[in-house]
């Protein structure tokens, strides 16, 4: 039994841009798992086709019911091989990726295909199809239905680096992460705070001038 995922996005960038945005995607602030990339074969074909295969190293770790299986000293690396053929006079783009190794505990096939969005010519759709199977026996459902939970997780991760690296290839302020966003709201909260402190501070003063005044008064 193969779990099997199937999903549309659109990225809102011309399908020039996320050409030139998807050989430059790493390293971005959704990307921490992915640790290296290195191209192993590259060509253009004799009707103008790129064909491009990348071996990319990435870290994932195991649940820890998966790590019991495995012996200490087997690595949580996972390299990953990415073929991709780029069509540039139909304007399209598509990649075939898999895991070479760690293949008994779970593969994941995945295949993207980039091309213009039919509803504005300025905007490129993917779709992106998965295919997530186990052979350990007795257990392969489960790890199947772990391996696409964390799938569906990635690609939301993927766009989101997607936006982040077109962002700055346009010239345009990247849209700021989680934990940017909560880092900016935890300073927001400290200054609130110390002004909230030091406005308290000046009040006390000025109610302690004031009663110190009236007591000379009636001295």
């Amino acid at each position: 039994m193969v779990k099997y995922f199937l999903g549309q996005s659109v990225l809102r960038s011309s399908w020039d841009q996320v050409f030139a945005a998807f050989w430059q995607r790493y390293p971005n602030p959704y990307s921490k798992h992915v640790l290296t990339e290195d191209i192993v074969h590259r060509e253009v074909t004799p009707d103008q086709k790129l064909l491009s295969r990348r071996l990319l190293t990435k870290t994932n770790r195991m649940p820890r019911w998966a790590e019991r299986l495995f012996p200490a000293n087997v690595a949580h690396s996972v390299y990953i091989l990415e073929d991709t053929i780029v069509d540039p006079q139909n304007q399209t783009m598509t990649t075939f990726t898999w895991n070479i190794n760690h293949v008994r505990l779970m593969v994941v096939e995945e295949r993207c295909v980039y091309r213009v969005n039919s509803d504005n010519s300025g905007w490129t759709e993917i779709r992106r199809e998965a295919w997530v199977s186990s052979s350990l026996f007795g257990v392969s459902r489960a790890v199947q239905e772990f391996g696409l939970a964390r799938f569906k997780s990635n690609v939301t991760k993927t766009m989101k680096g997607f936006e982040y690296i077109l962002a700055k290839l346009q010239g345009e302020a990247p849209p700021k992460t989680l934990v940017e966003t909560a880092k900016e709201a935890k300073e927001k909260a400290k200054e609130t705070a110390l002004a909230a402190t030091e406005k308290a501070k000046d009040l006390a003063s000025k109610a302690a001038t004031k009663k110190q005044q009236q007591q000379q008064q009636f001295v």
